[in-house]
């Protein structure tokens, strides 16, 4: 099945799922009128658990199965995770591809899967009358449990990847995203991007996508998220039936831990752009952390809340080096990244980059003011219902507080979590987390970039080839 292909189908099935829907009742959610959604939690025999909140009034169902099988897990074969999520709508049970699409576009059903580092997640959206449901439902449980990799359904998906790969290649930022990983996580498994390299993917072999698919697609490994309009009869029984086919298996070992960078480095890639790319990162931290809300807060008012940060004021309104720039923190099971991001023109790329880190420094030494801290957690709070509007809201909320075994009591206790954040919390987290002196800083651009000034510890690296 080619991207576009794909692509064309889930369009299709959105415009018939949402026109029927249009013409029975009004697409709000009931969980905006709620205080918050009651989480309700269980294990299927075969060792899956299951998250479940009732959404009655639309008549609709969204699931979420996530398995512990990411990028991370492709032991030294990179892509093999993604391309094994990839085939299972290629082919299963006695469906080819296109039997598969046709089943699900015949109902209004959609589907899809994705891969990160860490989980492997196939995503069903389905309407809850017959016979839209039972197909949907069925089709969702053999395409997990009973994939075929069929030899020409892999080439073909091979060679639509080796194509993207090669399309990454020519932009600077996905060059620059994927040297900053490499930069900071070294010889951990996070380094690889999920969408591995031309050489790895070319070298996969079918015997590898079967393996990898017998380890970690299996009942013990899985977080199932259901929302929508069921009783808790009716989600168990969906449940069984949608993983009922997986072998109970063993979970995922837990990943290896993500060690500190021990020194400053600055690797230089020359790209053929009018704009150089900069970023820089250190390990920041993982889902769960204590510190996970001093952290947030923070680092909305330095460089996540857009035009009002900290990061875009010094840039983009006082120097006009930048259009855009952002930080981030990308919480992991184990400490994912924390990162500062902008484009520059090339002669300008070492002025913005000082001033960047700069700017983190002093964030660092004096933290946010009363005033900002107060208009950060306002921006915060006053956004957080909209971001739980919706049953698909619901659903990667509920996937994510399963798979990272947070508290049942996440989404009822945000604000109230971000209201008690204070100034002094913020300093402290970013004071003990965060290492200006010893960043990985990656730049993209043409030559200006052999200006390195003194980074510390430099390594130049002028290739662009993985490691």
């Amino acid at each position: 099945m080619c991207v576009e292909r794909q692509s064309d189908r889930i369009e299709r099935a959105i415009r018939t799922l949402s026109a029927w829907l249009a013409g029975t009742l009004l697409f709000t959610s009931p969980l905006l009128t709620q205080a918050m959604p009651e989480i309700q939690t269980w294990n299927t025999e075969n060792g899956t658990r299951v998250l479940f909140v009732a959404a009655p009034e639309i008549p609709m169902v969204d699931v979420h199965l996530v398995f512990a099988a990411g990028s991370a897990r492709d032991g030294g074969r990179s892509g093999l995770a993604a391309l094994t999520a990839a085939m299972l709508s290629e082919g299963a049970g006695d469906w080819g591809a296109d039997a598969i699409a046709d089943r699900l576009d015949g109902v209004g059903a959609v589907l899809s899967t994705d891969v990160d580092r860490d989980m492997a997640t196939v995503a069903l959206r389905t309407l809850t009358r017959q016979p839209a449901f039972d197909t949907a439902i069925d089709t969702f449980a053999t395409l997990i449990a009973r994939p075929t990799f069929a030899p020409e359904a892999l080439e073909r998906v091979r060679q639509n990847r080796l194509v993207a790969l090669r399309q990454e290649d020519e932009s600077p930022r996905r060059v620059a995203q994927k040297a900053l990983y490499r930069a900071v996580f070294g010889t951990h498994p996070y380094a690889a991007d999920p969408s591995g390299t031309p050489e790895s993917v070319a070298d996969l072999r079918r015997e590898e996508l079967i393996a990898f698919h017998a380890r970690h697609y299996v009942g013990s490994n899985a977080v199932l998220a259901i929302v929508g309009a069921l009783d808790r009869a009716g989600a168990e029984t969906l449940a069984n039936r949608l993983v009922g086919g997986l072998p109970r298996g063993e979970p995922a070992a837990p990943l290896p831990e993500v060690p500190p960078l021990a020194e400053a480095t600055l690797t230089a890639i020359d790209f053929p752009s009018s704009q150089t790319t900069v970023l820089a990162g250190q390990p920041g931290m993982r889902r769960g952390d204590p510190d996970y809300f001093a952290l947030y807060v923070g680092n909305h008012i330095l460089g996540g809340s857009g035009l009002i940060s900290i990061l875009m004021d010094e840039i983009r309104e006082k120097r006009g080096l930048s259009y855009s720039t952002y930080s981030a923190f990308l919480p992991l099971a184990q400490p994912g990244p924390f990162l500062m991001s902008l484009q520059t023109r090339n002669d300008q790329a070492e002025q913005a980059r000082s001033v960047m880190i700069d700017t983190l420094k002093r964030f660092i030494e004096r933290g946010p003011t009363e005033a900002e801290l107060m208009a950060a957690k306002k921006n915060i709070t006053g956004g957080f219902p909209l971001k739980i509007a919706s049953n698909s809201n619901i659903v990667q909320y509920l996937a994510v507080i399963g798979f990272y075994g947070l508290p049942l009591d996440y989404l009822e206790r945000f604000r109230e979590r971000i209201e008690s954040v204070t100034v002094e919390q913020i300093r402290d987290a970013f004071a003990r987390r965060l290492h200006p002196e010893r960043l990985a800083i990656v730049m993209v651009g043409a030559p200006a970039t052999g200006a390195l000034g003194d980074a510390g510890a430099a390594q130049v690296s002028l290739a662009r080839g993985t490691p």
